[in-house]
């Protein structure tokens, strides 16, 4: 029988898996999300194998229903993009816990996850800590290489001195394992000696 965390899981996954962006894989083709969501899981397994279920389910949700509130739907300014990051915080925490209460998770437990997507308590929350070392390094592993692509040098060393001040030691050791080449790995030397 499926417990209440299997249950939650897939229906956070069944969402994913409507990602109208896609992206091919091991030759495949697979919906964004879905793949950004088991990167997650991926990274939580190497920086935390012993996570809480409500972790386990934060990490999950991260993006959860993302694409439905594209980024073009706020002012395409660094104002814009601060509220339109934290407008997706609250939704996908609301989402998110609404999945738990609906699996048979306490109200307790489906706060606890939403207060996790939302990021609260970041320097004094362990489990919030973990969820943004995750988040890091899934950038670095999984979209650094597209994204320097779009922006100027100067600008994409501060984003890695950003994402590197954000990160914990174990962060750190799991970041230096990511395996990087050419550019990319050029950039975030230059970003770490500066």
């Amino acid at each position: 029988m499926a417990t209440s965390y299997d249950k939650a899981i897939a229906l956070i996954d069944e969402a994913h898996a409507l990602d109208p962006k896609k992206i091919t894989k091991e030759d495949k083709e697979v919906p964004y999300e879905l793949h950004y969501a088991q990167k997650m899981s991926h990274y939580l397994n190497l920086r935390c194998p012993n996570a809480s279920e409500t972790l386990r389910i934060a990490i999950r949700s991260q993006h959860f229903r993302r694409w439905e509130v594209p980024r073009d739907s706020y002012p395409m300014t660094r104002i814009g993009y601060h509220a339109w990051r934290t407008f997706l915080k609250k939704r996908q925490a609301e989402l998110a816990s609404q999945i738990c209460l609906d699996c048979g998770y306490s109200q307790e437990d489906s706060e606890q996850v939403a207060a996790l997507i939302r990021k609260e308590d970041l320097k004094s929350n362990e489990e919030t800590q973990v969820l943004e070392d995750v988040a890091c390094l899934v950038f670095l592993d999984d979209q650094f290489e597209e994204f320097e692509k779009e922006h100027d040098e100067d600008k994409i060393i501060k984003i890695l001195q950003k994402t590197w001040g954000k990160m914990t030691e174990e962060g750190h050791q799991l970041a230096s394992k990511i395996p990087m080449a050419g550019r990319p790995q050029e950039l975030i030397q230059k970003a770490l000696a500066g």
